[in-house]
């Protein structure tokens, strides 16, 4: 029997045998005035959030990226917060000069368009943004990977909405289907090439976007180049043979959402069939660690895989 030394708080009980720190049910603590992305978990569980109404959860790590696969749950990131200058520092632009444009090109949906001044004809990119949707940040990335020789398009898969709290991005998570964000990014690359007539053209997507970046390579055969950043996975041959260009894959250690047993599977899957691919898993970082707006975000790691990507799409795109 374990013997419960006390009331350490009002938010957790400690049971001094063991060293372990028991927390009360998450509804407890949000009845006690706890926000749902700030609930505690007892050690060796994990906090996710549940899809249909927001609730928070403590299960166990093992279980996670099953019921975030499922559709179950989903990730509890930090509220959303902005910072320029980790944005500027790691992120710098590169030689050419841009230019911005807003862009409707798909229903209620307004695109946030980059490319360089100066005239020619360059590589389109399909920009897809985070759970939180087409805000500042992404917008940012859209003109510095222009800065590049891209045309960059940052799509709005939420119809000009956008989160800064983690209810505030379930919510909007929840509001669409899967066929209109597919149908969105397609009028998005059909925007491009009506357009500018890129020669060839690649996606990139963090987070939520960068399960979509792969939706759209499996959806879209006019892709040359995909680049997934800790983005959910598919690992069925049969529909990852449907791609046939190289893809980039930019992973955490220690995301349990994503876990690296995951990402080997796709990896494993990709050469299986054919797909050139290049998988990094950086260790001891967590889910969402390339955005510098957040808490989890790791400067090397980033600054790196940053590089990867600038590179990846120059071999593959020019």
């Amino acid at each position: 029997m374990l013997m419960i030394s006390g009331l350490i708080s009002s938010t957790y009980i400690s049971d001094y045998s063991y060293g372990i720190a028991y927390f009360p049910p998450p509804l407890k603590q949000i009845q006690e005035g706890t926000e749902p992305s700030k609930v505690t978990c007892t050690e060796g569980l994990e906090l996710v959030l549940k899809s249909s109404n927001g609730q928070p959860s403590c299960i166990k790590p093992s279980s996670v990226a099953k019921l975030i696969e499922r559709g179950w749950a989903i990730h509890v990131l930090p509220d959303y917060e902005k910072s320029e200058n980790n944005n500027s520092e790691i992120f710098a632009m590169g030689d050419y000069d841009v230019i911005t444009e807003n862009v409707s090109y798909y229903k209620n949906s307004n695109g946030y368009l980059a490319r360089p001044s100066a005239d020619g004809q360059y590589p389109g990119i399909i920009m897809i943004h985070e759970w939180w949707g087409l805000n500042e940040n992404i917008k940012q990335m859209a003109e510095k990977l222009a800065s590049y020789g891209y045309v960059v398009f940052a799509v709005d898969l939420y119809d000009g909405k956008v989160g800064t709290t983690t209810d505030e991005a379930r919510q909007l998570l929840s509001s669409f289907e899967q066929s209109q964000w597919t149908e969105n990014m397609n009028a998005a690359v059909s925007y491009l090439e009506e357009n500018y007539s890129p020669h060839t053209m690649g996606s990139i997507g963090w987070c939520f976007g960068g399960g979509q970046s792969l939706n759209l390579a499996l959806n879209n055969s006019d892709m040359d180049a995909t680049v997934i950043y800790y983005g959910q996975l598919v690992t069925d041959t049969e529909e990852l043979s449907k791609i046939t260009w190289p893809i980039l894959g930019i992973f955490a250690g220690l995301d349990n959402g994503i876990p690296p047993e995951k990402v080997n599977e796709f990896e494993a899957s990709l050469n299986t069939v054919g797909v050139e691919n290049d998988i990094t898993i950086y260790p001891g970082v967590n889910h969402a660690f390339a955005n510098p707006s957040g808490d989890r975000y790791a400067p090397e790691e980033s600054r790196d895989a940053w590089q990867k990507t600038l590179t990846f799409f120059a071999d593959n795109l020019n």
